[in-house]
């Protein structure tokens, strides 16, 4: 089966890769905005609908390819936490992130046979109180400026993380269970026999 990960990603990639699915990477511009007000839930459900549609459009993908989209957010005190513009940013989304609770959301889309699907998974991350010189250095590490909330869970900010309730994959950017559930549920296609097989046959 041909299997499209709509992403740049090189984390929800790695996940896919992990889990012993053989995929393409396409990419497409699509537009990240949305109506003020919008649940962080709706939010990541549009937007990687407009991924998977993005790319079946930019390629000119048929029905019978599996496109994977996903798209992340933090959010926290009501508001909706993005990849941070500059250092600045990064500071005072880490900052405001200190010794709190915030959720994070993953907009889950899968298209195939002229449907498209999609599903937000959110879950619950509580940080530590973090001094002023340990979000600064974080910072310049570079780490934070590609990720939503400018921090990477499964990376140097695991440091800062006292509890996670719900889904770890979905904060790294991809739900691999749900992912292999809906594909299954919506579309009959059986992502983890096909992984599975695969790692068998070339044990």
């Amino acid at each position: 089966m041909d299997i499209v990960l709509a992403s740049a990603s090189p984390r929800r990639r790695e996940l896919l890769t992990t889990a012993g699915l053989s995929f393409r990477v396409l990419t497409a511009d699509t537009d990240e905005t949305v109506p003020p007000g919008t649940h962080p839930e709706r939010a990541v459900s549009l937007l990687s609908e407009r991924k998977a549609a993005a790319v079946k459009e930019k390629y000119s993908l048929g029905d019978d390819t599996l496109i994977i989209a996903a798209d992340t957010v933090v959010y926290h005190n009501g508001m909706i936490l993005g990849k941070p513009k500059d250092e600045a940013d990064a500071v005072a989304m880490l900052t405001s992130l200190s010794g709190s609770e915030h959720s994070v959301s993953t907009g889950l889309a899968l298209s195939y046979g002229g449907r498209t699907v999609s599903e937000p998974v959110s879950t619950v991350i509580r940080f530590r109180e973090l001094s002023r010189e340990e979000i600064e250095l974080y910072v310049k590490t570079g780490e934070p400026m590609d990720k939503a909330g400018a921090y990477g869970i499964q990376v140097k900010a695991s440091m800062f993380v006292t509890g996670i309730e719900g889904d770890y994959f979905a904060t790294v950017g991809l739900p691999i269970c749900r992912l292999m559930t809906l594909a299954r549920e919506e579309f009959g296609i059986d992502l983890s026999v096909t992984a599975l097989r695969g790692a068998s046959d070339n044990k």
